[in-house]
C-alpha cells in the first residue's frame, strides 16, 4: 500500500498537478478572504474570525477534489496499466487505499498554508488573540472529515469511466449531493427535516467547537462506503463507460 501511496505523491509532484492544486486552492480563497469585497472578506466584516473561510473551503473542495482524483483509476483504465496493477502482490483494499491516502495527502498539503489565516486574525483581533479557538479547531476538524468524505466519492467516481471529465462531473454531482443535496430538499418545500442527512450538517456540527461522535461516524461511514464499493467496483471490472 505505501508503495502505491508514494507513486500517487510522486505523480502528483513531478506534474504540474500537485503545486497547481496548492495554488489554486490558496489562490480562490485569498482572493474571496482578503481581496474581493463581499461576504466573504474578513476585513469587511469588522470581526476577527474565519467563518468565511469555513463557510467558502467546503464549496472550493468540492470543485478541487474531484479534480485531484479524476485520474485516479480513469488513467489507469485508459492506458491499459489497471491489470498490471492488479498483479502486484497487493490485495485490492490495498490498492483502493494507497490511491486513496494519496489524494488525500495532496489535499491537506493545501490546507495546511491556511493556518496562516489563524495567525493573521489572531493578530487582527482587538485585543490580539482575540479569536474563538474551540470553533476554529473545530471547524479545521470538520474541513478534515469532509476531505475524507470528498476523497472517497472522487476515488469511486474514477474507476466508473476512462474519461477523466466523466469521473470530475460524477464526482462533483455526488459530493454536492451529500454536501447540500438535502438541505437544498428541504429549501424547496420538503416537509420532512432530512438536512441530517448531508455533510454540510454535520460539518456545522463539528464547526461550533463539539466533536460529536455522531459527526464523525457520519464521515468515516460515508468514506467507507465510497471506498467499499469501489473496491467492489475494481473486482467486478465492468467495461468502462
Amino acid at each position: 500500500m505505501f508503495a502505491i501511496f508514494k507513486k500517487e505523491i510522486i505523480s502528483f509532484f513531478a506534474s504540474p498537478v500537485g503545486y497547481l492544486v496548492i495554488a489554486v486552492f490558496l489562490v480562490i480563497n485569498g482572493l474571496f478572504l482578503w481581496i474581493f469585497d463581499g461576504e466573504y472578506n474578513i476585513l469587511n466584516s469588522g470581526f476577527a474570525d474565519l467563518t468565511a473561510f469555513f463557510r467558502l473551503a467546503p464549496w472550493i473542495l468540492l470543485f478541487l477534489i474531484p479534480a485531484v482524483t479524476m485520474k485516479s483509476f480513469s488513467e489507469e483504465k485508459k492506458q491499459g496499466t489497471l491489470e498490471i496493477l492488479f498483479t502486484r502482490p497487493l490485495t485490492m483494499w490495498q490498492i483502493v487505499l494507497g490511491k486513496y491516502l494519496g489524494a488525500f495527502a495532496l489535499v491537506l498539503l493545501a490546507l495546511l498554508p491556511t493556518l496562516l489565516y489563524v495567525w493573521t486574525v489572531w493578530q487582527l483581533g482587538n485585543p490580539e488573540g482575540n479569536l474563538d479557538t474551540g470553533s476554529t479547531l473545530g471547524s479545521y476538524f470538520g474541513l478534515l472529515f469532509l476531505i475524507l468524505s470528498y476523497t472517497a466519492i472522487g476515488i469511486f467516481a474514477s474507476t466508473l469511466s476512462t474519461n477523466q471529465i466523466v469521473a470530475f462531473l460524477v464526482s462533483v454531482f455526488v459530493c454536492f449531493l451529500f454536501y447540500y443535496g438535502f438541505e437544498g430538499l428541504l429549501a424547496l418545500g420538503f416537509g420532512t427535516d432530512i438536512s441530517g442527512l448531508g455533510m454540510k450538517a454535520h460539518f456545522d456540527s463539528i464547526g461550533r467547537g463539539v466533536l460529536d461522535t455522531r459527526d464523525i461516524l457520519y464521515f468515516i461511514s460515508i468514506a467507507f462506503f465510497f471506498l467499499f464499493v469501489t473496491v467492489v467496483k475494481l473486482k467486478n471490472r465492468p467495461d468502462a463507460v
